[in-house]
């Protein structure tokens, strides 16, 4: 208000109006001067995902599942990929959108004679031109978030497996270099993936959608809730396999790509020790999640 003033008083604007309206102002400004937005006194609650709640996600969105809420078989692909990646992974949604197509790496590991593979997450190497003009044309960008997000992550070969499929049946041959694309051949955009999540939560049967009610407060699934999902399940699984929680929590920041003095892995200490997260999650989920 006062910059437009300011500016205002630069105008012909009759002296007398500016005079009239700048001692509203400072009426208004003298009644509110002592008034602050209190701050919330709610602790953040990490919106981890109900056991029953992924089961069904994985069942809905299986690209055979009859109850899959998409038509077309290229966009079940596209978006199972990106529920593996989000789940299994914990991957940011920019993270996740500027993947490369090639972003999954594969080596023979000789001293355990078997196959390795691993997720590099970075900013996508073929987005520049010859001309050193970015490629992108989203809208919203999808980004890293900080230098600690750029890292080297374990996949599971069931993970790798699926990803490949993906990429060499369903993705088509567009000519940009990401690797989730669009229905149009473009990358996929940032609100796109927004919306697909509006329709699975949409899709969700009533009982998974209460019980996603009364554990979290919510209605619907949203991409960064796997995220935290994935968080608390695999910070259970270290601490079942004997890391102490130190040392637990210094490997959760690694592979989530939380700095040194991030408190966020703290915030996941709590639920882990739930018992609704720490009995429920059945092996047959914990082979989908497992550690490389």
């Amino acid at each position: 208000m006062t910059d437009v003033l300011t500016w205002l008083s630069k105008s012909h604007i009759p002296d007398e109006r500016l005079r009239n309206i700048e001692r509203r102002r400072h009426k208004l400004s003298t009644l509110y001067s002592d008034l602050h937005i209190r701050k919330s006194s709610q602790s953040e609650i990490v919106r981890s995902l109900p056991a029953s709640v992924v089961e069904t996600l994985y069942e809905m969105l299986d690209p055979e599942s009859n109850r899959n809420p998409f038509e077309y078989r290229k966009t079940r692909w596209r978006i199972f990929s990106a529920f593996v990646l989000m789940l299994h992974q914990g991957l940011r949604r920019g993270e996740l959108l500027v993947l490369s197509a090639d972003a999954i790496k594969t080596s023979f590991d000789r001293k355990r004679q078997t196959t390795r593979h691993w997720l590099n997450v970075q900013e996508n190497q073929y987005t520049v031109d010859d001309a050193g003009d970015s490629i992108d044309r989203r809208y919203s960008k999808p980004s890293i978030k900080t230098a600690h997000s750029v890292r080297q992550i374990p996949v599971s070969q069931s993970t790798a497996l699926l990803i490949q499929t993906y990429v060499e049946n369903y993705r088509g041959r567009p000519s940009h270099p990401f690797l989730l694309n669009s229905h149009v051949d473009n990358p996929l955009a940032t609100e796109s993936l927004t919306k697909a999540f509006r329709e699975i939560s949409k899709a969700l049967p009533n009982a998974a959608r209460q019980e996603l009610n009364d554990r979290t407060g919510k209605i619907a699934v949203t991409p960064h809730d796997l995220r935290h999902t994935c968080a608390v399940v695999r910070l259970h699984q270290l601490l079942e396999r004997g890391d102490s929680m130190d040392e637990a929590l210094q490997k959760m920041r690694t592979f989530f790509g939380w700095s040194r003095n991030s408190t966020m892995p703290l915030r996941y200490a709590r639920a882990v020790f739930e018992d609704r997260l720490a009995g429920v999650w059945n092996d047959t989920f914990d082979d989908r999640v497992a550690l490389s």
